[in-house]
C-alpha cells in the first residue's frame, strides 16, 4: 500500500470529533442536568489541553517551515484554520446546550444568576462575601501606564475592564484595566435562600457585581467588564547545560511555559471592538492565530467541579466498587496471589487492593525490595505514602518516575523530592523516551530464595482517576513474566543494554514487531480457511503502519472488532480496503482507559492487557508493557468483558469517514448500556458465588 492520504482520517480532526462526542453527552436528555453540566466541562478542559499541545504543535510546523509542509495532504496553515472553523462551531453549540441545561435547573427550582438578577438581601451577601473571600485574592491591573503589558496565564480567566473617566473634554479619556478571576476560590458562589429555591452566581459576577469596590479612586462615569482568555503553547524547551540536573531542567522548563506563545485568545463577544483591539495589540494575538468569539463565561472546564446542592437525583447513581472474589482486604493479599492471578477492573471494582497491595509490602518482613513505574499521582497519594512506608521499614525501593507527564510535571518533582527525603531511589527513565509503562515488582524472601510478586496495568497508579478511568490490573506471582518485568527496571538503570523478554512486549524495542506477527498470524490463518479475528479495545489508533496493517488482515477476510474511545485515523467499512473492520467508539459517565488485545489464534485466543496504544509514540518512543493473559478464568473474563463493550447501542457510536458521530443503530435490540452492564456483570459474579456457597 502507498499509504494514499485518503485512507486516513486527520488525527486532529478525529480528535475533535471525540470531544464532539463528549458535548453529545452534555447534550443527552437522559444524562443527569448536574452530569450534562460535568461534560461540558470535561469538553472545555479538553478543548484546552488540545489547544496547548496538538494545535501548538501545528502552529509551531506552519511557522517553521515552508508552506509546503503538508498533513494528509493538507498545508499546515490551512489545517489550522479549519481546526478553528471547527472549533468555533463547537463553542457555539456548547453556548446553547448551557443555556438548555440552566432553563432545565430552573424548573428544578436551581437558578443560575448573574449580578443584575440579585436582590437587596443577595447583594449584601455578595458584598460581604466579596470583601471578607475574594477581594484579598483579587489581582487587578492598570494597564494603560504600563511600558510592558502583562503577561496573562493560560489556566486563568480575567476581566477585561474599560472606565470610561469623567473628563470635561469632548474626547473622554479612556483607562483599560484586567483581573485576575481568582482560582483559589470556589468559581460557583451557592447564595442563602429562605426558599425551596437554590440561587447559584458565578465569582465572575460577584466580581463584577462590585467593581465600584476595585475602582472607586478613579473618577469614572462608566465601566464595563468582559471575559478574555488566552492559551499557550505547552512545549517545554530544555537548555543544554550539563550542570543542571534533569529535575531542575524541567522544573525551569515548566516555568518558561507560562511564557509560551499564545494560540488561542477566546473572548466574550459582547465586548467592545475598541477594548478587544487594544488587549489584542497588547498581548500580540495576530489575526493569524486562533481567535474564537466565546459567550459571557471562559474556563468552563470549572463545570466539572458544580455544586451538587444535595440534588443527587440529578446525578448518577454512583455504583459502589465491588470486591475481587477470593482476594480480601482483611488478610494477606500475597499470600493470595501466590495461588493463582487476580484481575481488578477499576473503577468497577475497588482499587483499594493495589494500596492494599503496596501496605501489606511495606510491613511484611520477608519483603525485600519494591520497584515500581509511576507516571500520574493522585493528590496526597497513598501510593507514594505507601512506598515511603516501606523505605522507612528498611524496604529498598525503587520508583521510576516520569517527570514528563505532560502538566503532572510539578506535581512529579516535588512527589520525587519527597520520596528522595525518605530514602527511595528514583530513576528517571531513558533519555528520549517517555516511560509509560504501569508495572510493580516486590521481591519477598522466601525458603532463603527470591520470589516475586507484581502488578501489570493499563492505567497509573492513582487512587483518584481510578474512580473515573477504567482499567484493568494484573496481579501476579507468575514466575516469568515478573522476570521480564524485573529486567525492565534494569533497562531503566543501564539503559544501553537492550534486554530480550520472553513474555512481556516491550516499547520501543518490541511492540510493532510482535503486533505485526500476531496480525500476520491472524491472516495466515483466514487464509487457510481457519477462524481468524482480531478484538482490540484502545484509547486511540493512529499510526498508519499499524492502520495499513489491519487494512491488510481485512482485505485478507480477518474479522476486526475496534473499541476506540478517542482518535481513530482508520476508516472502517471501506470495500476493498477494510470491509472487515467494524469501529465503535464508547462515551459514557466513566472514561474508558483500558487496553485489551484479543487475538482469535485459530479457535484459541491469546489475550493481552497493555499501556500501549496504537500511536507511534507508544510504539517507538515510550517505554510501554504489554502483558499476556495465562490464567483460564482471567482471559474468558476479559473477552467477555470486551464482548459487553461491543454489545453496546446506547453510549456507542460508529468511528466513520463523515466524522458524524452517529449512535449505533439499535433495532428491536434492547436498550444496552455497557458500562452498567459491565457493573452488572462482576455484580452477578459475585451473588452466582455467594449462591454456590449457599
Amino acid at each position: 500500500m502507498n499509504n494514499p492520504t485518503n485512507n486516513y482520517i486527520d488525527r486532529e480532526k478525529s480528535w475533535l470529533t471525540f470531544n464532539a462526542r463528549v458535548l453529545q453527552e452534555a447534550n443527552d436528555e437522559n444524562v443527569p442536568l448536574l452530569d450534562r453540566f460535568r461534560f461540558l466541562g470535561i469538553f472545555s478542559n479538553n478543548l484546552d489541553e488540545f489547544f496547548r499541545v496538538r494545535y501548538a504543535a501545528i502552529r509551531r510546523m506552519s511557522l517553521e517551515t515552508s508552506d509546503t509542509e503538508k498533513i494528509l495532504g493538507v498545508p499546515a496553515e490551512q489545517l489550522l484554520k479549519e481546526i478553528t472553523d471547527i472549533v468555533i462551531e463547537q463553542q457555539s453549540e456548547s453556548l446553547r446546550i448551557l443555556s438548555e441545561i440552566e432553563k432545565k435547573l430552573e424548573k428544578e427550582n436551581i437558578y443560575i444568576i448573574n449580578e443584575k438578577q440579585v436582590t437587596k438581601d443577595q447583594e449584601i451577601f455578595i458584598h460581604d462575601y466579596f470583601i471578607q473571600k475574594v477581594s484579598p485574592a483579587v489581582v487587578t491591573i492598570m494597564l494603560n501606564d504600563l511600558e510592558e503589558f502583562p503577561l496573562l496565564k493560560d489556566t486563568s480567566g480575567y476581566l477585561a475592564i474599560k472606565l470610561v473617566m469623567n473628563s470635561g473634554i469632548p474626547q473622554k479619556e479612556i483607562r483599560y484595566a484586567v483581573i485576575e478571576i481568582p482560582n483559589t476560590i470556589n468559581r460557583f458562589v451557592v447564595l442563602p435562600s429562605n426558599s425551596e429555591k437554590q440561587y447559584i452566581i458565578l465569582l465572575d459576577d460577584v466580581i463584577r457585581l462590585n467593581l465600584n469596590s476595585i475602582f472607586n479612586i478613579f473618577d469614572y462615569e462608566s465601566i464595563s467588564a468582559n471575559m478574555i482568555k488566552i492559551t499557550r503553547d505547552a512545549q517545554l524547551e530544555f537548555d543544554s547545560d550539563l550542570s543542571k540536573s534533569l529535575m531542575e531542567k524541567i522544573s525551569n522548563s515548566v516555568k518558561e511555559r507560562r511564557v509560551g506563545e499564545p494560540v488561542r485568545f477566546v473572548y466574550d463577544q459582547a465586548i467592545g471592538k475598541d477594548t478587544l483591539e487594544f488587549f489584542l495589540k497588547g498581548m500580540n494575538i495576530l489575526s493569524s492565530d486562533s481567535i474564537i468569539p466565546g459567550g459571557r463565561y471562559h474556563n468552563r472546564r470549572d463545570y466539572m467541579n458544580f455544586p451538587n446542592l444535595g440534588r443527587y437525583d440529578l446525578l448518577y447513581r454512583e455504583n459502589l466498587p465491588l470486591p475481587v472474589q477470593g482476594l480480601s482486604l482483611e488478610g494477606s493479599i500475597l499470600e493470595r496471589i501466590k495461588k493463582k492471578d487476580y484481575l481488578l477492573y477499576a473503577p468497577y471494582q475497588s482499587f483499594s487492593y493495589i494500596i492494599k497491595f503496596l501496605r501489606e509490602a511495606a510491613l511484611d518482613p520477608k519483603v525485600a525490595s519494591i520497584k515500581i513505574t509511576l507516571y500520574r499521582l493522585a493528590k496526597n497519594s497513598q501510593i507514594v505514602s505507601s512506598l515511603i512506608n516501606a523505605a522507612k521499614n528498611g524496604k529498598k525501593v525503587t520508583v521510576q518516575i516520569e517527570l514528563q507527564a505532560r502538566f503532572d510535571e510539578e506535581s512529579n518533582i516535588s512527589y520525587s523530592e519527597q520520596m528522595q527525603t525518605e530514602g527511595i531511589e528514583l530513576i528517571f527513565g531513558v533519555k528520549g523516551l517517555k516511560v509509560h509503562s504501569k508495572i510493580c515488582v516486590i521481591e519477598r524472601i522466601e525458603d532463603g530464595r527470591v520470589k516475586r510478586y507484581g502488578l501489570v496495568s493499563t492505567g497509573n497508579f492513582n487512587e483518584n482517576s481510578a474512580k473515573v478511568y477504567t482499567d484493568v490490573t494484573l496481579f501476579t506471582s507468575n514466575a516469568e513474566i515478573l522476570k521480564d518485568a524485573a529486567k525492565i527496571f534494569d533497562f531503566f538503570d543501564v539503559n544501553y543494554r537492550v534486554h530480550r523478554y520472553k513474555h512481556l512486549i516491550v516499547s520501543p524495542h518490541y511492540t510493532r514487531t510482535r503486533f505485526n506477527k500476531l496480525i500476520d498470524r491472524e491472516i495466515l490463518n483466514a487464509l487457510s480457511g481457519k477462524e481468524a479475528y482480531i478484538k482490540l479495545k484502545m484509547n486511540s489508533i493512529s499510526d498508519f503502519k499499524m492502520t495499513d496493517k489491519l487494512y491488510e488482515a481485512s482485505k485478507a477476510g480477518v474479522k476486526v472488532q475496534l473499541i476506540i474511545r478517542g482518535i481513530c485515523c482508520l476508516i472502517p467499512g471501506v470495500k476493498g480496503l477494510s470491509e472487515n473492520i467494524e469501529a465503535i467508539s464508547i462515551v459514557d459517565n466513566y472514561l474508558e482507559h483500558s487496553r485489551i488485545y484479543i487475538f482469535g489464534n485459530a479457535g484459541d485466543p491469546e489475550v493481552y492487557i497493555s499501556s500501549a496504544d496504537f500511536m507511534t509514540r507508544n510504539l517507538d518512543a515510550r517505554v510501554e508493557v504489554t502483558c499476556p493473559i495465562y490464567d483460564p478464568e482471567i482471559k474468558k473474563e476479559l473477552i467477555e468483558t470486551f464482548e459487553i463493550g461491543w454489545k453496546a447501542n446506547v453510549k456507542a457510536r460508529i468511528h466513520s469517514a463523515d466524522l458524524l458521530n452517529q449512535y449505533r443503530k439499535r433495532g428491536d435490540e434492547k436498550p444496552f448500556r455497557a458500562q452498567q452492564e459491565m457493573y452488572n456483570y462482576y455484580q452477578n459474579k459475585l451473588d452466582v458465588i455467594a449462591e454456590d456457597v449457599q
